[in-house]
């Protein structure tokens, strides 16, 4: 795996922790941190030790959003490097981790501002600290919230929260944005890695082939009329069973109708062998 500068990762029983690593500017993103997560998460998606993936921050922020200088400024008169960098950004941050065929998690721990939004939505599951500060300060700017986070906010969060917090700037904190819906829930600090471990490893009990077909069925058909919605569940279904290795459909069947070893809704179905 290639060295990064602006990125580290750390790896815990099947758990690859990628970690933002610009903690002097509190994690905010420039096109090498771009350009490094989309090389990176290409890797992950590969790496057989990954199973679930947990984005965080380094020191006190989760991410201060685009680095203005670098992102912007620095780039100024470099077209070619503005789109370099605008590509990278959308490909990692939304294309690339909201479609993720590995459960991911944000893990917020500090400072979540601007367009550090659209990574932390595009995630399946986000846990954030109580006392983590949120806010889209762009508005203060006179401009919009930055690249994709308007349409993120929507995949996210109300209409009415989603207005309010877009169009006053308002600064909340983690229990505000669980309320929200923004995250999925807070807790004290100290709980936090505690929690998204938990998390984790319930989820890599699961099967990974229905995991990916699942995560796809429900965000692709909220914007789906009925009939378009039936065809490609059927599709997603039929996907499914050709694509699981483990034959998990049937394992879970054999557990519970023969061997009267797993009860639904319990816990997943017991992926001896894997």
């Amino acid at each position: 795996m290639s060295s990064y500068q602006t990125v580290k990762i750390e790896r815990e029983e099947g758990i690859t922790w990628v970690i933002l690593n610009r903690p002097e500017k509190r994690n905010a993103m420039s096109p090498q941190m771009h350009a490094e997560m989309v090389d990176l998460l290409t890797e992950l998606e590969y790496d057989p030790e990954t199973r679930a993936l947990v984005l965080t921050g380094a020191g006190d922020a989760w991410c201060a959003g685009q680095d203005l200088q670098t992102f912007f400024r620095d780039l100024e008169n470099d077209p070619k490097g503005q789109v370099r960098a605008h590509t990278d950004s959308h490909t990692w941050r939304w294309q690339k981790l909201y479609t993720y065929p590995k459960p991911t998690i944000a893990m917020v721990n500090g400072y979540c501002f601007g367009g550090g939004f659209t990574q932390l939505i595009a995630c399946d599951f986000a846990i954030a600290a109580e006392d983590a500060q949120f806010g889209l300060s762009e508005i203060n700017w006179a401009v919009l919230p930055g690249g994709f986070v308007s349409k993120a906010l929507t995949e996210a969060l109300g209409l009415r929260d989603a207005c309010w917090y877009a169009l006053t700037g308002d600064k909340f904190d983690g229990k505000e944005a669980a309320r929200a819906r923004l995250v999925h829930r807070a807790v004290p600090r100290e709980r936090l890695r505690e929690e998204v471990v938990t998390l984790a490893k319930r989820l890599m009990k699961l099967n990974p082939a229905a995991y990916r077909a699942t995560k796809m069925a429900i965000k692709a058909v909220r914007n789906m009329g009925e009939a378009e919605s039936l065809d490609y569940l059927a599709a997603k279904q039929l996907e499914r069973e050709v694509l699981d290795r483990e034959g998990g459909r049937s394992t879970a069947l054999a557990q519970f109708l023969d061997d009267k070893t797993y009860r639904p809704g319990i816990a997943a179905y017991d992926r001896k062998g894997t």
